[in-house]
């Protein structure tokens, strides 16, 4: 077995594994980190839900939704999510809006229509607050930036069927 010894600028001799521990490893994403979110319609009204958490997010609104794991594609992301955070199931739709960068571009936001499953009902898990808002109703809460392009494009979706498969 040999042995890789590196002597360092001050005459120190460390082994390779030593320093393999001691060596900053810097990876660098080549492309965004997918969040997704869901437009849930029902009956002509969407689904807002207020963030509990961080602190200086807490009270404002947002679609649910969040990051798409390793192997796993965007529609399943987004049913994962929507069972972990309202325990609900939905039918994932069309794309609302266009993507939304975040993060300094380190994320972006895709949202998708959706709709309840079998008569599922969102219930407060994660969130302070939940309500379902009709198009005239939109901006009668604090939307966080990352979310306000996408109600900006609901009110046409909101007069009509909603496009879940």
């Amino acid at each position: 077995m040999t042995r890789l010894v590196y002597y360092g600028t001050h005459g120190v001799s460390v082994s390779a594994d030593v320093l393999a521990l001691l060596t900053a490893v810097h990876t660098e994403r080549t492309s965004p980190r997918i969040i997704v979110g869901a437009a849930i319609i029902d009956g002509g009204r969407v689904l807002a839900c207020a963030r509990a958490t961080p602190p200086e997010m807490a009270g404002r609104w947002e679609f649910p939704g969040g990051k798409v794991e390793p192997g796993e594609d965007e529609a399943a992301a987004l049913v994962r999510e929507c069972v972990e955070e309202l325990g609900a199931r939905v039918h994932v739709g069309e794309r609302v809006g266009a993507d939304v960068p975040m993060g300094h571009g380190g994320a972006v936001l895709r949202v998708y229509a959706a709709r309840l499953v079998d008569g599922d009902r969102p219930r407060l898990i994660e969130h302070q607050q939940l309500r379902w808002l009709a198009a005239d109703e939109l901006y009668d809460v604090a939307w966080l930036p990352a979310d306000e392009p996408i109600v900006a494009a609901l009110p046409p979706l909101l007069e009509t069927p909603c496009p879940a498969t």
